[in-house]
């Protein structure tokens, strides 16, 4: 079984094929262009058409390499440029068609988790804890693990691109402009030296084109065997003083694309290591693209990451896992009589919705819905991307009263569906008791037509009540329901 992870970088895009044998991924093909996104953000975090344009045209390149695959074999990843961009909804419509899969942004600790994960697949097995800093084109993560779980993730807004951008904008590298770009990233990295201090790991790794350029030039400079050390990062810094310009960063094996933003680079990690006391980095093939591939085919496989963060979301406040278990099941059973051909990640959505949709009652049960639709936007839902945490948002929050607020959702039969059927689920076991409802039958289309036993409305005047209540509801957005009454 082929699976392909897709990464939309702030300096690059890559495209990596793997082959799944059993619970092993290897490398099938490998496609890398340098696209440097970060770069095309103006002042107002926009970024701009001819950069969206060189965007599509690597996407639509990749897209040729993916023919074949279906959508449950890919998964393209978005990073800090486009949780930044103020218009990433507009790329994203662009950059989708062109690559001809969906792109989700994911958040820098959700991207931090999929890079240990890569790395951790790429090393030998270990029970030490093991420290990993990867340093992109915008952003670099730290984390701290063991095994396959990553214990603390964190993301910085400083990489290889933006820092060469911001402190060497005028091309000159000096030790005033390399002094202030270390300052400041060592600034960003401060807040976390607690977590990531020399006492909480064992052994240190560092993944990605920069640290793996660094790691090139110092092994092929004699400095080091290929591992990143202190010493060595300063002799490379006096190098990168010597040169004095960054068009003037010459390396054997570095592509000019490289050495252009090496300066950055070093300047990031030379704060990382400063901050995080460390004094050796071993390097590790893996990181974000083998991570999503092995998080993709868990998700083949059924270990998806999001069952287990909806577990540990339920025991973190509290959830009253009965009831979250009742509404799952009924709405996962009128959504199969609206939409049984309903695709499976949606039919997911709908579950961790219905698993979900209470956490926001350890805020407060007034409102509890605002709650907790706010905490599952805003919240650090490992495996989850943005937009997996947004459309579940908005099914929480829709779950109860006016649908004026959720209204986008009301645009797509599909969305509106999944809300219907979370709503009617809450509404049949408002009691907080098991409910024995046969033959109910519920059809969704230009309008909803729900038809249920009058006896047992007989038996349940304050469901018929708030089943009442809900015809008017979805009345006033326009779309007529009709209950009727059967026997």
């Amino acid at each position: 079984m082929l699976l392909a992870a897709v990464d939309v970088g702030s300096n690059s895009f890559r495209l990596e094929i793997g082959r799944a044998d059993g619970s092993h991924i290897e490398r099938r093909g490998y496609w890398k262009e340098i696209v440097r996104l970060a770069a095309g953000m103006d002042g107002g975090e926009r970024l701009s058409r001819k950069a969206i344009d060189i965007a599509c045209e690597c996407l639509a390149r990749m897209n040729e390499r993916l023919r074949g695959m279906s959508a449950p074999q890919v998964r393209a990843v978005g990073t800090q440029t486009l949780r930044q961009a103020q218009n990433a909804d507009q790329f994203l419509l662009d950059a989708q068609h062109a690559l001809g899969f969906p792109i989700e942004i994911i958040s820098g600790r959700e991207e931090a988790r999929l890079i240990f994960e890569g790395c951790m697949h790429s090393l030998p097995p270990s029970d030490r804890r093991r420290l990993v800093v990867d340093i992109g084109g915008a952003s670099s993560e730290v984390i701290v693990g063991r095994g396959f779980e990553a214990d603390k993730t964190e993301s910085f807004k400083i990489g290889c691109l933006n820092v060469t951008l911001k402190y060497f904008r005028d091309g000159i590298i000096d030790r005033a402009s390399m002094r202030r770009a270390q300052v400041a990233c060592a600034a960003e990295f401060e807040e976390a030296q607690a977590y990531f201090g020399r006492s909480r790991w064992d052994e240190a790794f560092g993944t990605s084109g920069t640290i793996g350029a660094i790691s090139l030039v110092l092994r092929q400079q004699g400095w080091t065997d290929g591992s990143v050390t202190a010493v060595g990062l300063g002799r490379l810094r006096q190098a990168l003083l010597a040169a004095g310009e960054v068009r003037r960063v010459r390396f054997e094996g570095i592509k000019p694309e490289r050495a252009e933003v090496l300066a950055g680079g070093v300047a990031v990690l030379s704060a990382a290591f400063e901050t995080f006391s460390l004094q050796e980095l071993s390097t590790a093939k893996g990181g974000l693209r083998l991570g999503v591939l092995y998080d993709l085919l868990g998700r083949r496989e059924q270990h998806d990451a999001r069952a287990a963060t909806v577990e540990r979301w339920q025991q973190r406040f509290g959830v009253d896992r009965a009831q979250a278990e009742r509404v799952s099941q009924t709405a996962l059973r009128l959504h199969r009589a609206m939409l049984p051909q309903a695709d499976e990640e949606s039919t997911k959505r709908l579950l961790r919705a219905a698993q979900l949709h209470e956490v926001g009652t350890a805020v407060s049960h007034g409102d509890y819905h605002k709650h907790s639709a706010y905490l599952i936007e805003h919240g650090d839902l490992p495996g989850f991307s943005t937009s997996d945490q947004k459309s579940t948002s908005q099914l929480v929050l829709g779950q109860r009263g006016n649908l004026k607020k959720v209204s986008a959702m009301l645009e797509e039969n599909e969305r509106s569906a999944a809300l219907l059927a979370l709503r009617l689920a809450v509404i049949v076991h408002h009691a907080r008791h098991d409910v024995a409802f046969e033959g109910w039958t519920l059809r969704f289309g230009r309008s909803i037509e729900l038809s249920v036993d009058r006896e047992w409305l007989d038996q349940h005047p304050l469901t018929r009540h708030l089943l009442e209540e809900e015809a008017e509801q979805w009345q006033r957005v326009g779309l007529r329901f009709v209950m009727r009454e059967l026997g």
